[in-house]
């Protein structure tokens, strides 16, 4: 699990990608805001979260195949059960956080990059909106 990389995952190198593509300017690995959001813009007063299905656990999900509830390993559940909820509680808090500074957000899975020109869509509204 150490592996697993934190920042310039290929699912929010795709997204940065499509945002330059489209115009967007931002900023990567903004510590100074709830939940260090990957990519934001201050001056716009907007931010996107680039999510792993797995690691937030994403319900409904193609990828992990899930079903109502976040997918969790079949060994050691009483370890990802919990860490998975926790997860998602802090995820939810951080969004509520800086939807209360006024930052519109726009959360992004990792599953929903297999339709790279539906997600380019979904940015290009969001961002028309911003600007």
């Amino acid at each position: 699990m150490r592996a697993v990389g934190q920042k310039d995952t290929r699912p929010e190198i795709q997204v940065r990608q499509m945002l330059r593509r489209l115009g967007g300017h931002y900023r990567v690995r903004n510590r100074d805001l709830p939940g260090s959001p990957d990519i934001a813009n201050r001056t716009r007063r907007w931010a996107i979260e680039v999510q792993g299905c797995f690691w937030h656990g994403h319900r409904n999900c193609s990828k992990t195949k899930s079903g109502r509830t976040e997918r969790v390993p079949a060994s050691n559940q009483s370890y990802w059960g919990p860490k998975i909820a926790e997860n998602r509680a802090r995820d939810a808090r951080k969004l509520l956080e800086l939807r209360n500074l006024g930052f519109s957000v726009l959360l992004v899975w990792e599953c929903e990059l297999r339709d790279p020109e539906k997600v380019e869509e979904k940015l290009s509204r969001f961002l028309v909106k911003r600007v």
